[in-house]
């Protein structure tokens, strides 16, 4: 008796995932054509927050619009209050009292351990580790708390200025601080151990989602994405504003360009960016916080181009000035934007599982993205 097979034919199927999907962390849509569980293209859809925000800026004078811009990476909206605040400065001569911009660079490090700490929690558990998320949680109410404590808020800040910061230390913020960092850095191993040492984690982390060194360049990465690539590229080393100079750390980097890789990158930005902070309490001199601007500002024309490297990359913001009150033209050059073209190049062969874990490791926030 002789036994036949007869080859199966599947037309594909399309999947909608998003733009409500907790793994899409806000509303993105992917739409992405299937053959059986395997991925064939994978087309990002945005523009379901967009918000008209780049119009909105035109039509209020610069520093009215320093509270817009927590609503563009509203995990780390002091990066986004920065790079406004930079760019009015640039524009019109404004100098930075020194203390100040230690002030800033010490938020703003604090800032990034919190938003690195949501995608420690929410990576973890896109690929099945619940527990990491409770424990990342945990340390990140401490940071919160300490952030609110000197600005007030927990989320959208609207705290650094143009010409400085408001306000100083309250006390008793320093000894917290130390405390926290002391405790953090506990944590981060009991973590990474928890993750790395699992044999499913890794599984799911290493070797997917290559990300080669090539390809980051030519798509503009930055940040994590980068370099998780073997690319030593660090607004805060090649560029440096504020305080930046004046401080020793590291800029993490590995070669292998998959999820482990960029995993790995946030967890030793987080250790590097205590050290940061921990000089910055040690360094930070006496003096002013803020440089008086007229309330009728009215920078002369010209354009200025702001800087900055938020916890997802380079965010930069490129302002034109008229000469009147209310800037004429500005641009957000966001990370999350430029790292969700990659999604349809690194996705093709993979599986929808491989899907969610990639784009957790490239971490997008939606309000950055459709602006």
């Amino acid at each position: 008796m002789t036994l036949t097979t007869t080859e199966i034919s599947s037309p594909g199927m399309t999947l909608n995932m998003g733009p409500q999907h907790p793994s899409t962390h806000g509303v993105l849509r992917l739409v992405v054509e299937l053959d059986g569980e395997i991925i064939r293209t994978c087309r990002p859809v945005i523009g379901y927050l967009h918000r008209g925000l780049e119009k909105m800026f035109e039509a209020r004078p610069y520093r009215q619009n320093v509270p817009f811009t927590d609503r563009l990476d509203y995990l780390a909206a002091l990066s986004c209050n920065l790079a406004m605040s930079q760019a009015i400065e640039r524009i019109g001569g404004i100098a930075v009292p020194e203390r100040a911009q230690y002030l800033r660079v010490l938020l703003c490090e604090l800032n990034r351990i919190a938003s690195h700490l949501v995608f420690l929690g929410t990576f973890a558990t896109d690929v099945g580790a619940t527990s990491v998320f409770l424990y990342c949680f945990r340390e990140r109410e401490k940071a919160l708390d300490l952030l609110e404590a000197m600005t007030g808020a927990r989320l959208t800040y609207n705290w650094i200025r143009a010409g400085g910061v408001p306000t100083d230390l309250p006390d008793g913020f320093a000894g917290e601080l130390r405390r926290f960092l002391s405790e953090l850095l506990k944590a981060l191993d009991d973590n990474h151990r928890l993750l790395s040492g699992n044999r499913i984690f890794r599984a799911r982390c290493e070797g997917i989602g290559i990300l080669t060194r090539e390809m980051a360049i030519a798509y503009g990465a930055s940040g994590p994405v980068i370099r998780g690539s073997g690319v030593d590229y660090d607004i805060r080393k090649i560029a440096p504003y504020d305080a930046y100079d004046r401080l020793d750390f590291d800029v993490p980097v590995f070669t292998e360009g998959d999820i482990m890789a960029r995993y790995k990158v946030r967890i030793e930005e987080m250790k590097q960016s205590a050290r940061i902070i921990e000089q910055c309490l040690r360094d930070m001199p006496e003096g002013e916080i803020m440089t008086k601007i007229p309330k009728i500002f009215k920078p002369p024309a010209g354009e200025a181009y702001s800087r900055t490297e938020s916890p997802r990359g380079e965010l930069s913001m490129y302002m034109v000035s008229d000469g009147s009150t209310n800037p004429a033209r500005c641009h957000v050059r966001a990370p999350s934007f430029v790292h969700l073209g990659l999604l349809p190049a690194m996705m093709e062969g993979l599986k929808v599982a491989d899907l969610v874990a990639i784009l957790g490791s490239l971490d997008t926030v939606l309000g950055e993205v459709d602006r």
